[in-house]
């Protein structure tokens, strides 16, 4: 019969009662040769050694294949580079000759809106464009974030904290390559900067990547290929529903309505409004003038004028709560509002099934053809929701609208992603030091429906169609990483067929 006196069984009992949930990680610890040192010139910092590096490397060291260095490398990347740093003259985007500018958060969007523009001979000057087929991975701030470059991003000037990949052949292996947690393993040892983390295109020498015969290769070249050029696809069916929403409601550009301010002899801005549009608002921004003259334009050839709330089964923001936080295997992936503008994010936070399922069935949970709306910070990033994203959640910083029926969901995208319907949500903001928008800003946000149903059922269904294609290029680009994946764990075999 066991002593539940004796003091080795107690300790037995209060190591079981300890909650591991909000315990630091355990402490790692190497030894490093001096030979490693040098070899790393002289680099004195534990992650310049990191054992997920190191395990990495083992790994693909047994690749049956072999490796190679992934820079320089005839056979992978011949040059890498980042623009040099300037001073930038930003100018307004209607500015004759104006490029939009990408930061490295910005090109991981799957249909990026510049915010800020430079002129087009300054961004040739500094080599700020970047051709078709280049591989981009961000080196400040956070680091190893990949892109591809598409149609879409060719268009855009891009930053000098992204480091370019010029690749001779198979850019796209390169990239699947660089989406894979050994290749993300070599990147962040690489890591230098007490203040701002950073890393030098120099640096990938050090990166190594599996050789694979030419037909794999190729093969996951080409799916990724494939699934960029789907999300090209997918952005100009958005533009062409963008264009139609204009036509039907004789939009002019936003930059061409003009303002009328009270009074022009004071460089201060001022403006008036009437008491029956006050809406119990006593902040300035709720009416500026540029959002009577839209709400004129919108009117002017609108069938009706309807409401976020009248076109939506349920307008949903989430309440705040303690985030509890487990591993993939027994949690929800969790997004943020940075994260529902990219296709693919790097879901790294995953919330509680058995703590939290009441509260994700409820408000949290997101389902195909929803749309979002950030609601802090950045007021106003709008999203439809595609496949993939079934059964996750996502932040109490983003607000889900539910259409009445999907004859709906994609015509609401497409006027709340407009330069009209940003204005709209913009209004609605408030707060002297967060800026956020809520559920009940949301509901009153006026809608413009179309004389033409059937044009506006054509809306509705080119943002539909171009989800649908979203989808289908999150599952190239998943099975090229899967293929690189069985690369990496010798699961290949000679020929494969797709």
């Amino acid at each position: 019969m066991v002593d539940k006196s004796n003091l080795a069984y107690k300790f037995q009992e209060v190591e079981k009662e300890i909650d591991y949930t909000y315990l630091p990680d355990k402490l790692q610890y190497t030894s490093v040769s001096l030979t490693e040192v040098f070899s790393n010139k002289l680099r004195l910092e534990a992650s310049a050694f990191s054992i997920a590096a190191r395990n990495a490397i083992e790994k693909l060291q047994q690749c049956k294949n072999g490796v190679s260095n992934l820079y320089p490398n005839p056979d992978f990347v011949i040059d890498a580079f980042h623009a040099p740093r300037f001073k930038r003259n930003y100018i307004k985007s209607t500015v004759p000759n104006s490029v939009g500018f990408l930061g490295s958060a910005e090109m991981l969007n799957i249909k990026p809106k510049a915010i800020k523009f430079l002129p087009k001979a300054q961004a040739v000057q500094k080599n700020l464009f970047v051709e078709k087929g280049t591989v981009l991975i961000s080196c400040s701030g956070t680091i190893g974030k990949t892109t591809f470059v598409n149609k879409t991003l060719k268009n855009y000037s891009f930053s000098q904290h992204i480091i370019r990949l010029i690749c001779k052949e198979y850019s796209g292996y390169v990239y699947a390559f660089l989406n894979t947690n050994e290749a993300q393993a070599q990147v962040q040892s690489l890591i230098y900067g007490a203040v701002i983390p950073e890393i030098e295109p120099h640096h990938l020498e050090k990166v190594i990547i599996p050789n694979a015969p030419e037909s794999l290769k190729k093969e996951i070249h080409e799916l990724i290929v494939e699934s960029f050029d789907l999300r090209d696809q997918s952005n100009d069916l958005i533009d062409k529903a963008e264009q139609i929403l204009y036509k039907e409601l004789d939009l002019k550009p936003i930059e061409e309505l003009k303002a009328e301010y009270f009074d022009n002899s004071v460089e201060l801005r001022n403006y008036t409004t009437k008491l029956s549009d006050l809406r119990l608002r006593f902040d300035g921004s709720y009416h500026i003038p540029i959002v009577q003259l839209v709400e004129q334009e919108i009117k002017k050839n609108a069938k009706e004028i309807s409401s976020i709330g009248e076109l939506s089964k349920n307008i949903i923001l989430a309440g705040v709560f303690k985030r509890t936080y487990v591993d993939k295997e027994n949690g929800v992936p969790f997004l943020g509002g940075r994260d529902i503008t990219q296709l693919n994010p790097k879901v790294e936070k995953f919330l509680s099934k058995a703590v939290h399922e009441a509260r994700i069935k409820k408000e949290l949970e997101v389902f195909e053809n929803y749309v979002l709306i950030s609601d802090r910070g950045t007021i106003g990033k709008v999203q439809i929701v595609p496949k993939h994203w079934n059964g996750w959640a996502v932040s109490q910083n983003i607000i889900k609208v539910i259409a009445n029926s999907n004859d709906l969901a994609g015509y609401l995208f497409c006027f709340l992603n407009s330069d009209y319907g940003q204005v709209l949500i913009k209004r609605e903001i408030y707060g002297s030091v967060v800026d956020m928008i809520d559920d009940k800003n949301v509901d009153g946000i006026h809608i413009p429906l179309l004389k033409n149903e059937r044009k506006q059922n054509e809306i509705n269904d080119l943002v539909l169609k171009a989800n649908e294609l979203r989808y289908e290029a999150h599952l190239k680009e998943q099975e090229a990483i899967k293929k690189m994946e069985e690369i990496i764990d010798n699961k290949t075999s000679l020929h494969t067929k797709r």
